[in-house]
């Protein structure tokens, strides 16, 4: 980001960026956790303001559960440094993790990545173009950018990871009850045909009972309406935990 304040041009940004405007950049070094925002002001360098990054509380469990419902790939894309990246990645669980990339390094992989389809879970406007080129894109919209929830499939309205669980098994259930009842409409109109080639049902009759097999198939695919949740809840900080914090989470 650049601005102007009070007449002098303010730039926040990653070493690189900031580097390539003041020549006199210092890299610092960070510890397990920690991210960096490089200050210059006027073509010189200014600091570096250091941020720790803490993951949400219920995301380990969301991570194990993904694993467990037989999810074969969980990565994780970020902008940030390796050293933050891989610090959160083993507290949640997650094994392959690719960092400081930009928005269009993040659709490339995206794009690359086996088996298919991917599911992107995003909050941040850099996170909007590949949660648009996603097979599913998955915005939390309740404190993310309004731009990752135009990009995406599915906008998740409540600050919780856990309604990525929710997500996932409501969507796998839809789908077993949309091809149970496709299955049940076809076995139900190949018997009654088997039946009226024998002459026992008259075709006013046959034509009555097949809107019947169409309305037997229409109310079992109603079931769809009362998809399971998951089961696993937000695991929400203590009112004191709540007061003192003041670091931003990460969002995987």
């Amino acid at each position: 980001m650049t601005a102007e304040i009070d007449g002098r041009t303010v730039v926040v940004g990653k070493p690189a960026y900031v580097a390539s405007l003041a020549a006199d950049t210092e890299r610092v070094s960070l510890g397990a956790g920690e991210a960096a925002a490089y200050v210059a002001v006027d073509g010189r360098f200014a600091g570096v303001l250091v941020l720790a990054d803490d993951p949400r509380p219920e995301s380990a469990a969301v991570i194990s559960w993904l694993r467990e419902q037989g999810l074969e790939r969980i990565t994780m894309l970020t902008g940030d440094t390796a050293a933050t990246a891989e610090t959160i990645a083993k507290d949640v669980g997650i094994d392959e993790v690719h960092a400081d990339l930009l928005p269009p390094e993040k659709v490339r992989l995206a794009a690359q990545l086996h088996p298919r389809p991917v599911m992107m879970v995003g909050d941040g406007v850099n996170d909007a173009p590949v949660l648009a080129a996603a097979d599913i894109g998955m915005a939390m919209g309740a404190k993310g950018a309004t731009v990752a929830g135009d990009a995406a499939d599915i906008v998740i309205l409540v600050d919780s990871l856990a309604k990525v669980a929710d997500a996932v098994s409501i969507g796998r259930h839809t789908l077993r009850v949309a091809l149970t009842a496709i299955w049940i409409g076809i076995g139900l109109s190949v018997g009654l045909m088997i039946v009226a080639m024998t002459g026992v049902i008259p075709a006013v009759a046959g034509a009555l009972t097949q809107e019947l097999v169409d309305l037997a198939t229409i109310l079992y695919a109603l079931r769809a309406l009362g998809g399971p949740p998951s089961g696993l809840t937000s695991a929400r900080p203590s009112r004191q935990e709540r007061s003192n914090e003041t670091t931003p989470r990460a969002d995987l």
